[in-house]
């Protein structure tokens, strides 16, 4: 065997001066490549320069020694051979230009130079070259870049600097803005600046960074002129989606300056879509009338229609109906586009299209063959399966008018006798929704029952006719001829029925003639809370976010005048849900009544701020009313002392606030976690009912799994309220995993028969209108929110606050209050006769492109389909040829279009 190599231990110098060197080597920190390369870019080492770059400082320290010669002859070229070299250098993205860092040293020496410099054109070239090299003091000297700018008299385009420097000078304007603000100085030069450095942004697609300095400078409005037919678009679509972010009264000043860009370049349906935002009437009219071509102005009545603005504000007035300078009347075909008249007729279509025209059964919805129950079926009262039976009926079949439970029953076997009671009543009023917006066949179905001998029926019927004109307005005003006698009937279940049918007939008309009607049953002393406190809800749907100060003073003297004991009734809420109705969206304009109710004693007043205050700042995301509505939440109240209703308002206030905006609905849904845990038993019933209220017809999966983990929950008004928000959060998307987890709870639930009944509403909502009809208020791509569709929910889930007080005693056809939120998740294509028009069209998730550089699509995951076609509550759609020339750009309801006369040449050509 060989010998094992032993390691060989390395010679040790012991030479004394290599063993120093090597210790000092140790001790010696090793240079990295990174500080070698810093010591290089800083030029500490001049030995370490390139030739070009030594070349290039010794020259401007040489111009900068020219400065200070005494012949002023040689100062105007060096200063223009500085501004050379400092325009025409070239660096990296992340080294600062060469001549700006060489001469970084000498910008102390340079400023006390420009200090002895007398007035003149060299003094101002010199403060522009100063101002260039302020931008490496920036951290010891703020405001550098600016001061030296303002001093400079030439005036030349700050742009010729570039970029980097213009956007320097920006951030500068906006510090120095607020400085001179604060000790009240002259603004103007900075204004003026502020315009040149927008000029250049927008040329140079930086349009947010331009919008951003004008807003910072209080002066928006200025941006309308700066704006061309490249940038306006990118410009408004920014402005737009800053105006959920922006407190008042920069959010009206954002959309009113886009609104005038809009209507500049002749984009008029945004410029409407943007005017019914603001809610303001001669805005609206002025817009509608706009247009020269009447295909334009057809699609801005169908946009008008969509968002119930009252027909009477388009109309001329009466004292102006003969005189030369009024409009002409409104054109039949304009008055049915914006009354809704053929919605039932394009509606039904679409369900023939989709093949949903068969009417569905209860089993079909129920699906009871899938319902797991633990042990023996417990008998459920039949009386309330009936019930729930004509719910269910009336949302999944709802404007198809062809079930088979009420409109198409054969003689005498009608549904309604197989309810009892307040059950009749339901099951009458049903044909309502059944026959939604349908106002020609409709009420001749409905009228047989306004003569039954039974009260309850009739009382329904009168429900019903209201219900069938919900969002629609015809020549005929049927409801008002057939409701309105029975106001000031005897009996308190016909008149509240024949009030909420007007109430629901004319949601957001704001119709004069009902003032003279209703005002004075709210003023009768004799009225019980009951019939009062509907009443207001009736005007606060008829006058929703009209600010009306007749309806306002009346119900606020009222609830000074009544007994304690009347404002102590469950219904007194709905008094002051009427009152907030008409501050719906409209901020500010709630002030006066705000400090008016705080003189009120008792709890109700609390009730009636917090909600008024949620109406008004309704879809704003206002972070501040958000946090003032948490501070309510905050309190532990002993409720045998203290009402503690106006918490449970204030957490749906989180919501109403919050939804619109994503980022906004996102943190809300995190704050409802913390409330869920932490909040009194009141808070944790209204929480569900938020989140039902935040995501309607919008069914995300952490919301349904959040829900579903509640609808368990010990206490039932939690578990119940939970299963209701499963039916809003579905409404209409026959989403197949909620359909699934409540069949699920009905199996759960057999034995609760409160909760069971839930169970079924929830599972009819779900497949509300077959799949084709959606709640969610909000609309025109999510930019618009429907007043009229937030008042139905709202009204809805007050109800639910108190669910064991209404919805599951004598008052459940309050759930029909929802009608007013439903319209059908179609898009239907027109032709120049308004005939449907069927084209190919691309459907996907909407993607956000603001602020995106160049054109990047708008939709992912598209689909191809023909129209008319179904769009979920974030879907978007786009054409798919350029066949045919929408007039308008979001696609969305109904789409009026027109041939594009070059398509056939181009299509011959690519052939």
């Amino acid at each position: 065997m060989p010998a094992p190599t032993l390691p060989v231990e390395p010679i040790r110098s012991e030479d004394p001066k290599q063993k120093k060197k090597e210790e000092d080597d140790k001790e010696k920190p090793a240079t990295t490549d990174k500080g070698k390369e810093k010591e290089k870019e800083d030029g500490k080492d001049e030995n370490e320069l390139s030739e070009e770059d030594l070349q290039l400082k010794n020259e401007l320290e040489m111009l900068a020694e020219r400065l200070k010669e005494s012949d002023k002859s040689l100062h105007r070229p060096a200063l223009e051979t500085l501004r050379t070299l400092i325009r025409t250098s070239t660096s990296s993205m992340t080294s600062v230009p060469k001549p700006l860092k060489f001469l970084r040293p000498l910008y102390p020496d340079l400023q006390k130079l420009y200090e002895t410099w007398e007035p003149s054109d060299d003094q101002s070239l010199f403060a522009d070259i100063l101002s260039v090299l302020a931008m490496t003091y920036s951290d010891t000297e703020p405001r550098g870049t600016l001061k030296y700018r303002l001093l400079s008299t030439t005036r030349t385009d700050p742009g010729l600097w570039g970029h980097e420097y213009i956007r320097h000078l920006a951030s500068e304007l906006g510090s120095e803005f607020t400085v001179r603000q604060e000790k009240d100085e002259d603004t103007k030069q900075l204004r003026e600046l502020a315009l040149e450095c927008c000029r250049f942004l927008l040329r140079h697609n930086a349009e947010a960074d331009a919008v951003d300095l004008l807003e910072e400078l209080e002066c928006i409005d200025e941006i309308r002129a700066l704006v061309d037919k490249d940038t306006y678009a990118r410009v408004c679509a920014y402005m737009v989606s800053c105006v959920n972010l922006l407190v008042p009264p920069d959010d009206v000043a954002f959309l009113r300056t886009a609104h005038g860009i809009y209507l500049d370049h002749q984009r008029f349906p945004d410029a409407l879509a943007l005017a019914i935002r603001i809610w303001d009437q001669e805005l609206i009219v002025s817009d509608f009338r706009a247009p020269g071509n009447e295909l334009m102005r057809r699609q801005l009545a169908f946009l008008l229609g969509r968002a119930h603005v009252p027909i009477e504000w388009l109309q001329p007035a009466e004292d102006l109906m003969n005189s030369d300078e009024a409009p002409p009347e409104l054109p039949e075909d304009l008055f049915e586009c914006l009354g809704n008249v053929q919605l039932s007729n394009h509606f039904r279509a679409f369900g023939k299209e989709l093949g949903v025209e068969a009417p569905h059964s209860l089993e079909d919805v129920y699906k009871s063959h899938l319902e797991h129950t633990r042990g023996a079926v417990a008998n459920v009262d039949s009386a309330r399966a009936n019930l729930a039976g004509t719910y269910v009926n009336a949302f999944v079949n709802a404007g198809f008018g062809n079930d088979k439970l009420m409109v198409e029953a054969e003689e005498g076997s009608s549904w309604v006798y197989k309810n009892k009671d307040h059950g009749m009543a339901s099951a009458a009023a049903s044909l309502g929704v059944l026959l939604l917006w349908d106002t020609e066949i409709g009420l001749t179905h409905v009228d047989k029952y306004t003569y039954s001998a039974e009260e309850y029926i009739k009382a329904g019927a009168f429900f019903a006719t209201g219900l069938i004109n919900c969002g629609v307005r015809t020549e005929s005003d049927a409801p008002y001829a057939l409701l309105g006698e029975h106001v000031e009937n005897k009996s308190v279940l016909l008149k509240t029925n024949a009030i909420m049918g007007l109430g629901m007939a004319y949601i957001g008309s704001y119709r004069e003639d009902l003032l003279a009607l209703l005002l004075p049953i709210i003023q009768d002393d004799t009225a019980s809370m009951e019939v009062v406190s509907l009443t207001s809800l009736a005007l606060g749907f008829i006058f929703v976010g009209s600010c009306s100060g007749d309806v306002a003073g009346v119900i606020l003297q009222t609830l000074m005048e009544r007994e304690d004991a009347h404002l102590s009734e469950k219904w007194a809420r709905f008094m002051a849900l009427g009152l907030a109705l008409l501050y719906l969206g409209r901020q500010d304009a709630s002030d006066a009544t705000l400090e008016t109710l705080k003189a009120i004693s008792h709890p109700i007043s609390k009730q009636a701020q917090v909600l008024v205050e949620v109406c008004s700042w309704a879809g704003t995301s206002n972070v501040l009313k958000i946090q003032s509505l948490l501070h309510h939440c905050d309190d532990h109240i002993d409720k045998e002392k203290e009402d503690d209703t106006f918490q449970a308002f204030a957490v749906l206030g989180i919501a109403i606030v919050a939804m619109g905006e994503d980022i906004g609905a996102e943190m809300a849904l995190r704050t409802f976690n913390h409330l869920m845990h932490y909040g009194e038993p009141t808070i944790r019933k209204t929480v569900p009912l938020a989140l039902g209220l935040i995501s309607a017809s919008n069914p995300q999966m952490s919301v349904v799994d959040t829900l579903s983990k509640y609808s368990h929950d010990n206490d039932l008004g939690v578990a119940l309220n939970a299963i209701f928000a499963m039916g809003l959060v579905g409404a209409g998307t026959n989403n197949a995993r909620l359909a699934q987890m409540l069949r699920q709870l009905a199996g759960y639930y057999y034995k609760e028969p409160d909760c069971l009944f839930m169970v079924r509403i929830a599972q009819g909502l779900v497949h509300m209108g077959k799949g084709t009809i959606g709640i969610n208020p909000f609309f025109c791509d999510r930019g618009i929110m429907s007043r009229t569709a937030v008042a139905g929910l709202l009204a809805t889930i007050v109800a639910f606050t108190d669910a064991k007080g209404f919805i599951l005693d004598t008052s459940h056809w309050m759930l029909f209050f929802i009608v007013a939120a439903m319209y059908p998740r179609f898009m239907i294509t027109l032709d120049e006769e308004l005939k449907s028009k069927p084209v190919t069209v691309r459907v996907g998730q909407a993607v956000d492109v603001v602020g995106q550089a160049g054109k990047p699509r708008t939709i992912s995951g598209f689909q191809t389909h023909q129209t008319p076609v179904r769009l979920g509550t974030t879907e978007r759609a786009e054409l798919a040829s350029e066949e045919f020339f929408p007039f308008t750009n979001v696609l969305e309801g109904f789409v009026v279009l027109q041939k594009n006369p070059g398509w056939e040449k181009d299509d011959q050509m690519e052939l």
